[in-house]
């Protein structure tokens, strides 16, 4: 079935159910209204009556009265997920429609001096993240940023990434439930750090001196004295006196208690909605054996996530029985109840905290994970790469940029077959020379984060991508536009001496220089790429820099974006042609605008 019609199709049955659930609890709604005005008005009318009638109108009123509230909550849960998956789906037709300004853009990611994310517009509004991003937890937001910003470089990784990303991506109402599940159960941004925190400090009363004596010695006091008293060799009183100092002593502990139980009851609720998450992953049977081993990480000895959070929810809901008065006599004259459940609390933490970490990380790649399952099924015309495992190759056929409109996006082969290899594009201004940059080094990006590619074939060496394509100045770091240039130029350099596997790609080097330096520098910039056996495109106004392709004839090939001018008009094919090109447009514009050029 097409995208489309599935997430048309999930509509039409959620609203329609959404619409019998609704009706449902204004039903509902209105029946209690009338048990409890009936039930109210029976025991006035019957209030000098007979014992057994009000107690039978109780029960035919108020009884379902208090069922029927359980039921209300259930359909009010059942609404609120009916509503979420509406509007996921409703979301998703949007994005197949071209607007994804529903989903988060990642602005907090943006990062001027990243290697690559600033220029092919990785993170900000319209961007390749908000095109991607799907996640509904923190982590997995944080994850697939992280997955964006660095990508994969080794084979066995990406294909492993593409294993998984095809398993889930057949798997629409999988990915529709742990969206909606996340989404329905959402935690807090800070999740992450609390939870660490929590995690990594150190128990209070574990492994303190006083809460062992206390927790072995009342038990074995009392035993003893109790034994004593049995045996005729101590009287009873001594029981009784120990039983009640002990009683009196636990009063002492009650904030302490309330404080553990208040503490790890907040985290119990923020874990849970990340278990039902991991619940319904581990209820599927996956084929991806990077998404088995996920699983697989997430056992204990062989006790999952949900039974040790229900664990941990039992020694919780126990710490309860102290509410009881004559329990709490009983408990804490005998065994210390409180301090003793405080510890079995602490020593599930100490078991199971430093797991716990691993676990919202594995809830954080399954969420990240879905986003790249997400995209690939909204563009089943999109190509899974194919990895080359020696360098270096970079082997396009009809790739497209896949942040543009379809009916406005031409697409273009690219060839880059060995190392050292380097292509030089040449063209006039508005003809597509950094459109094409960009959509080489988006779609390098995808492949390297195991997604698919806006093409119909791609075969590529996964090296570190490094991009120059939007260098600017900064006021606040009295920088200037050339020497921006030039830091990040020197980068390239230090990471390619250090041995660093690089697939450049620059627009227009040294802009902030004149054209004699630009042209000299330029010159020398690409044979010092040249002998230090790297690859990359290179995109320039500067038609001498073509030369270059004499001096290496099987290094670089020069490329070109012509603008075509006919009946006194400027046409853009946007295809990319073989050569250099042969017309500029700069005095052909500024004529159209009425500037005087003044002609040789």
């Amino acid at each position: 079935m097409k995208p489309h019609d599935h997430y048309t199709r999930q509509i039409a049955d959620a609203q329609s159910e959404l619409k019998r659930v609704r009706q449902n609890i204004t039903r509902i709604s209105l029946l209690r209204v009338l048990l409890f005005t009936a039930g109210t008005a029976g025991i006035i009318c019957l209030f000098h009556e007979e014992g057994w009638k009000i107690i039978l109108t109780v029960c035919c009123t108020f009884l379902p009265f208090f069922i029927l509230l359980k039921v209300h909550d259930r359909l009010f849960r059942r609404r609120d997920w009916l509503e979420t998956v509406v509007r996921v789906n409703q979301e998703e037709l949007q994005a197949l429609a071209g607007d994804n300004s529903c989903f988060e853009e990642g602005n907090k990611y943006t990062n001027p001096e990243h290697e690559y994310t600033f220029d092919l517009d990785v993170f900000g509004k319209r961007s390749l993240f908000q095109m991607i991003n799907r996640t509904c937890t923190c982590f997995g937001e944080k994850c697939l940023a992280a997955w964006m910003q660095h990508h994969l470089t080794d084979k066995s990784a990406i294909e492993m990434r593409q294993e998984a990303v095809r398993d889930l991506s057949v798997r629409p109402h999988f990915r529709e439930q742990f969206r909606v599940t996340g989404l329905t159960c959402q935690g807090q941004a800070t999740d992450g750090e609390e939870i660490r925190q929590w995690c990594e400090s150190p128990a209070k009363y574990l492994h303190a001196a006083w809460v062992k004596a206390f927790v072995w010695g009342v038990p074995l006091v009392n035993g003893l004295l109790l034994a004593a008293a049995l045996f005729h060799i101590a009287p009873m009183s001594w029981f009784g006196l120990s039983f009640m100092l002990f009683v009196i002593i636990s009063f002492g502990i009650i904030k302490r208690a309330t404080a553990v139980q208040e503490n790890y009851g907040k985290r119990l609720k923020t874990l849970n909605s990340y278990a039902r998450l991991i619940a319904l992953a581990k209820n599927e049977k996956w084929e991806a054996s990077a998404i088995r081993q996920l699983m697989d990480s997430l056992d204990i000895d062989g006790k999952s996530p949900a039974e040790a959070l229900t664990q941990l929810s039992k020694e919780l809901d126990r710490l309860d029985l102290r509410n009881n008065q004559l329990l709490y006599v009983i408990l804490e004259g005998s065994i210390f109840f409180q301090l003793q459940q405080i510890v079995r609390i602490e020593r599930w933490k100490e078991r199971y905290g430093k797991q716990v970490i691993g676990w919202l990380s594995v809830v954080g790649e399954l969420d990240a994970l879905c986003s790249l399952a997400t995209f690939a099924y909204n563009h089943p015309e999109y190509t899974y790469p194919a990895i080359a495992d020696k360098p270096f190759r970079f082997q396009a056929r009809n790739m497209g940029h896949p942040l543009m409109p379809p009916a406005q996006c031409v697409k273009n082969d690219a060839l880059i077959p060995s190392r050292p290899y380097f292509l030089i594009i040449t063209g006039a201004n508005m003809a597509g020379k950094s459109t094409y940059l960009r959509t080489i080094g988006t779609n390098y990006l995808l492949a390297c984060i195991g997604a698919p590619a806006c093409c119909d074939a791609l075969t590529l060496y996964p090296a570190r991508l490094v991009t120059s394509l939007r260098t600017s100045d900064s006021l606040s770091d009295n920088e200037s536009y050339f020497f921006a240039e030039l830091k990040r130029l020197k980068r390239i350099i230090d990471m390619l001496n250090n041995g660093k596997e690089l697939f450049i790609i620059l627009d227009e080097i040294l802009k902030g220089t004149n054209s004699t330096d630009k042209q000299k520098g330029s010159f020398d910039l690409i044979r010092q790429f040249m002998h230090l056996d790297t690859n990359g495109i290179i995109a320039t106004h500067d038609l001498l820099l073509s030369r270059l392709a004499e001096q290496f004839p099987g290094n670089i090939r020069n490329y070109c974006f012509e603008a075509d001018i006919k009946d006194n008009e400027l046409t853009f094919s946007y295809r990319l042609r073989e050569g250099t090109a042969q017309n500029m447009n700069a005095c052909f514009l500024m004529k159209k605008m009425g500037i005087i050029i003044q002609e040789d």
